[in-house]
């Protein structure tokens, strides 16, 4: 396992952890860095739809460990969740610094999302959803959240496709720097 005072000082400072493809932890800071800024985020009209059809019932931190395990299993070009990566954020989970948002639908865990939150700060990790729009109506959550508890940085890491619909940018490092100093400046608490 990670050391964990260790990983929340790197996220405090730009980098993060992900598993190589021989499950040797490597460590990234990305220039470009992608973020969704929160004041900008876009709901696209077919998920808008989706969410007012009540599709999914919304749950925070109630499968920590199956939704980390389901992103695992997500990727369909390997994974650079490794066990140490799943056992270290299992450990920040129940130290209250890595969260869950779950879209659950007839009581099973269809999607969500996870990642580590350090004050003003949230740093996206993964996605995953066994059904369609199941991850993207966890994300729509996750930035209500944090916009009602007055978040100044959702981290995405890159940018994606998937993730430039919702209003994703890249932005140079040492902007991303300055933006995440200023949030780790502002007491936030995600639970």
């Amino acid at each position: 396992m990670l050391p964990l005072d260790e990983l929340l000082l790197a996220y405090a400072n730009g980098w993060f952890p992900m598993a190589d493809d021989d499950r040797r932890i490597r460590w990234y800071s990305p220039d470009p860095r992608g973020i969704l800024p929160l004041d900008r985020f876009h709901v696209p009209r077919r998920l808008a739809r989706t969410i007012r059809q009540r599709r999914f019932e919304i749950r925070v931190d109630t499968a920590f460990r199956e939704v980390i395990e389901a992103c695992a299993r997500d990727r369909e070009d390997g994974t650079w969740i490794s066990r140490e990566i799943v056992e270290t954020y299992v450990a920040l989970h129940e130290r209250g610094f890595a969260h869950s948002v779950e879209a659950w639908q007839d009581g099973r865990l269809a999607g969500g999302l996870y990642g580590v939150a350090l004050l003003g700060a949230f740093f996206g990790e993964s996605m995953f959803h066994c059904v369609r729009d199941a991850s993207k109506v966890a994300l729509v959550a996750l930035v209500e959240r944090l916009r009602e508890r007055g978040y100044r940085l959702l981290d995405v890491q890159w940018l994606t496709d998937h993730l430039e619909q919702f209003g994703a940018i890249e932005i140079p490092r040492a902007e991303y720097l300055r933006r995440l100093g200023d949030a780790l400046q502002v007491e936030c608490r995600f639970a």
